[in-house]
């Protein structure tokens, strides 16, 4: 690594990816690895991993390398799909680049894809990626595709917020949670009748340093709908709770008789199936 290097969070790679869907030509960016650029923290009640800001680099967001997003056409996807795109949406992703650029401009008019990415770049690609991850069929599991970047723009925003605590990114914030919600909620359902049946070998992160599976989508689906589920007809509240405590019960019931689920999310079961029960009892 080179002395100019050693300060950097990110290079762009020298070879050229190729756009799917366009055929555009770029230059990938990617996170630079080790010097202390992540200080790992705690680890958040939606499986958010934390970081420190280090006296060196200062914030580091590394859920901005992760999501990849063409230049010209806004193509976006999770950097392990980029290349490999259902191939049965990708007519429906080229008809949608005008869409897909008005849709983004309304809230960031001044992108940068060819500089280091930001977090504004970076809330925009996970925005887009639930946009064109919306086309695929069932063989590609879109729907929970939809879930893990509606969630990680959720963080982004968020992020946002806390820098510029006057542009509204809260409401946004707010916005892809309830979409997460959905999405996660559908996921499930949707694995449960075998209308789309989900790749168990597949990264379900949520974020990007572990990988919960499917554990981790069914806790998600329970504290998505705790936290931001519909609140206006008690009796469908009392209902849908009651079907995410259950999934919460029996993650919790599996992790008693097997060492190998994760201390963490067990424990965070444990509490959101507690504050659930206390919920329906009230």
């Amino acid at each position: 690594m080179s002395d100019a290097s050693l300060g950097k969070i990110s290079f762009f790679q020298k070879a050229d990816t190729v756009c799917p869907a366009c055929q555009t030509k770029f230059k990938r960016e990617e996170l630079r690895v080790g010097g202390g650029r992540l200080i790992a923290g705690p680890l958040g009640n939606d499986l958010r991993r934390y970081y420190e800001a280090s006296k060196k680099f200062g914030d580091v967001y590394p859920l901005v390398y992760f999501v990849m997003t063409c230049p010209s056409c806004y193509y976006s996807a999770l950097g392990t799909d980029f290349l490999n795109p259902d191939p049965a949406a990708l007519d429906a992703i080229r008809l949608e680049a005008s869409a897909r650029k008005q849709a983004v401009a309304t809230i960031f008019p001044d992108l940068d894809w060819k500089s280091p990415h930001t977090l504004k770049e970076g809330a925009a690609g996970y925005f887009l990626a639930v946009m064109c991850y919306q086309h695929g069929t069932a063989e590609f599991t879109p729907t929970i595709r939809c879930g893990i970047c509606a969630l990680r723009a959720a963080w982004c925003f968020a992020d946002l917020h806390r820098r510029f605590s006057s542009e509204n990114f809260d409401y946004l914030e707010k916005i892809f949670y309830h979409k997460a919600r959905f999405f996660y909620s559908q996921a499930v359902e949707r694995e449960q009748n075998g209308e789309e049946p989900v790749n168990a070998a597949m990264n379900f992160g949520p974020d990007v340093d572990n990988n919960f599976g499917f554990d981790g989508v069914m806790y998600l689906t329970g504290f998505l709908e705790y936290n931001f589920g519909s609140q206006q007809n008690a009796e469908l509240r009392e209902k849908s709770l009651g079907s995410a405590r259950r999934a919460i019960a029996r993650l919790v019931g599996l992790g008693k008789s097997s060492k190998s689920k994760p201390s963490a999310l067990l424990e965070k079961s444990k509490d959101l199936h507690k504050l659930i029960g206390d919920e329906i009892k009230e």
